[in-house]
């Protein structure tokens, strides 16, 4: 990605994300207050994930999710039993990302990109695989859009936690990367279309 894609790709971002915030600040708040009742706890789901060159940041959604004792992974398959009544339909509509449109004004996301990994995934990438992280994470990507029915996937194997390490993980290293090294602004577009579309 060369100089000019970059500066444009980031204007794209803030202006966008600006006007997305003055625009869904209401839902974002309705939702925060629902998932904060539904969970007993604070309605922000804030999370260390790995971002830009490595470096880390506090990702932050709608908590779809309540704790359940003796279940720790960070893989979520579509019948995870931490999954909250509310959290399903914040899950299904979205909803739950729309907090990251601040992550996105202040630098640490971007709207298209690799999703952000909890540490453990991106940031032990070797060699060309590195690549992944000479950007920003983003909302939304070819990776996501590929594995939109992620979930559904996960909750078919015998163990989901795996199948996404060693089948999964890889594969959107790939599309990532081919994503890094063909960057175009108008492909840009178009995830950010397919997402809303599909």
């Amino acid at each position: 990605m060369n100089k000019t894609n970059k500066i444009l790709k980031r204007l794209f971002d803030v202006v966008l994300s600006f006007f997305g915030l003055l625009l869904f600040w209401p839902i974002i708040f309705i939702a925060w207050c629902v998932a904060s009742l539904e969970t007993k706890s604070n309605g922000f789901f804030i999370q260390v994930r790995v971002g830009l060159n490595g470096n880390l940041f506090h990702v932050i959604k709608i908590k779809t999710m309540k704790k359940v004792k003796g279940v720790s992974t960070s893989v979520t398959s579509k019948n995870d039993c931490r999954i909250t009544k509310s959290g399903s339909f914040f899950r299904n509509t979205k909803i739950d990302e729309l907090p990251q449109l601040w992550n996105v004004l202040i630098g640490d996301m971007s709207f298209v990109g690799p999703r952000p990994d909890v540490p453990g995934y991106a940031d032990q990438l070797l060699g060309d695989d590195r690549i992944v992280l000479s950007i920003r994470p983003g909302i939304t990507g070819p990776a996501s859009i590929k594995y939109k029915n992620e979930e559904e996937l996960l909750a078919n194997q015998n163990d989901p936690e795996d199948y996404n390490r060693k089948v999964i993980w890889p594969d959107k290293v790939n599309v990532n990367k081919a994503y890094i090294e063909n960057y175009s602004f108008f492909n840009d577009i178009k995830y950010i279309w397919q997402t809303i579309v599909g």
